[in-house]
């Protein structure tokens, strides 16, 4: 039996959902022709060795003259995978491939899924450092908590390619561009927003610190996980945790959950558990409720909007879907119309601010996000994020007056 004429069992076969994954969900083409022998001796020998004798020589000439300049490495260890936990490498693969036609449809961007068979951090760390001649950015996916904040940073530090965790960052860039527009729409001082964050993995640790840089007040921030509120002077904190500590909650405020929510503005769930409907009922008239677990959000929807005047969640099925597929294209696609060497805290808040301006003219209760279908976006979070790459002095060539675009197959 050869490998593509495999018998799928029959319940497999007749679920669309397997259907349309059969064989995965994305494949290579070439963008040159190969029909004669004259398109044989330009894409390959002998011409190919003149670019790589030019590149030899002058290796800023690389991007021009390979797929680099245009693609990205998606890259998990299989160790948190949406809301499947440690599954491994090869059941990760269909989201990976998943995220890279996302990236195309969106951005325009090329991307190659790539699943570690290791959760060892060094071991992750040298593979990608390995690879990365290959690509010009390295998006980071499904990597639990806190391993994915040593392996970034790392990266980030030892490579001169843009390095994005998206299971934090774009989670937070999204989360900071609904909560820009929920604050405008019900005419609230974003500064001044009392907000909580249940959980304090990777999404709460970055949503914390990036509604920080854009403006929210540390100390009206209270982060909370699973054994409570994050304060300066719990002992068991370290890490990321520890950093939390040291920035918000300047009150000292403890307890738990419903500790946390008595007064509060804003509630951003990230922790995957349940919020009672008690814990709710202490926050202020007129709250803001982001539920983002998923496929469960921690407050459901209809129980949410008893005590909220805005409720998002992570899902689809309901309004104000809290989706990464609003800020990662576009921010991939600005960092390398530029070729940044990084993503910076001011990259990030562009995206945001660039995601809640599409919906400036429409804002309402149930659309404070546009939706991740919408053709504005990629575009408008690319085009503010290669301006601010060129102001924070990272960017490697000034933006180009549209989008670049990839050669297509032929």
């Amino acid at each position: 039996m050869s490998f593509f004429s495999f018998e799928l069992d029959p319940a497999l076969a007749a679920d669309p959902v397997f259907d349309l994954h059969r064989r995965g969900k994305m494949t290579m083409s070439a963008t040159v022709p190969l029909a004669s022998r004259d398109d044989l001796s330009l894409a390959y020998t002998p011409g190919v060795a003149r670019v790589c004798e030019a590149i030899a020589e002058d290796e800023s000439l690389y991007p021009d003259y390979t797929w680099t300049a245009n693609t990205v490495a998606v890259v998990t260890d299989g160790s948190a995978v949406l809301g499947l936990g440690n599954i491994g490498p090869k059941a990760a693969m269909p989201v990976m491939e998943g995220k890279s036609v996302l990236f195309k449809q969106f951005g325009g961007v090329d991307s190659i899924p790539l699943c570690l068979d290791t959760q060892d951090v060094e071991g992750i760390i040298a593979a990608v450092k390995a690879m990365a001649p290959s690509f010009g950015g390295i998006n980071l996916e499904d990597i639990s908590a806190p391993r994915c904040f040593e392996i970034e940073r790392r990266l980030d530090a030892e490579l001169d390619i843009p390095v994005f965790h998206d299971d934090q960052h774009g989670t937070a860039v999204v989360t900071l561009a609904a909560l820009r527009n929920a604050a405008k729409l019900l005419g609230r001082d974003f500064a001044g927003l009392r907000v909580v964050i249940s959980g304090a993995g990777a999404a709460g640790v970055a949503i914390t610190n990036t509604l920080i840089a854009a403006g929210v007040q540390g100390a009206n921030v209270i982060v909370v996980d699973s054994r409570g509120i994050i304060h300066a002077d719990r002992g068991d904190l370290s890490g990321a945790k520890a950093g939390l500590g040291a920035i918000t909650n300047i009150s000292g405020r403890t307890g738990g959950i419903a500790e946390a929510l008595i007064g509060a503005d804003v509630l951003v769930g990230v922790s995957g558990g349940t919020i009672d409907e008690e814990a709710l009922a202490g926050m202020a008239p007129g709250a803001i409720i982001f539920a983002l677990a998923n496929p469960t959000p921690e407050v459901h929807p209809a129980v949410a909007h008893k005590y909220a005047a805005v409720v998002a969640t992570g899902r689809s099925d309901f309004p104000n879907q809290i989706n990464n597929v609003l800020a990662f294209p576009g921010i991939f696609r600005g960092a390398l119309d530029v070729r940044a060497t990084t993503i910076t805290d001011a990259m990030k808040v562009a995206a945001a601010d660039a995601i809640a301006a599409i919906v400036t003219d429409d804002l309402r209760p149930e659309a404070i996000v546009p939706s991740p279908l919408d053709p504005r976006v990629a575009p408008a979070v690319a085009a503010a994020v290669a301006a601010a790459a060129v102001r924070d002095g990272v960017a490697r060539r000034t933006p180009a007056p549209a989008p670049a675009q990839a050669r297509q197959p032929v």
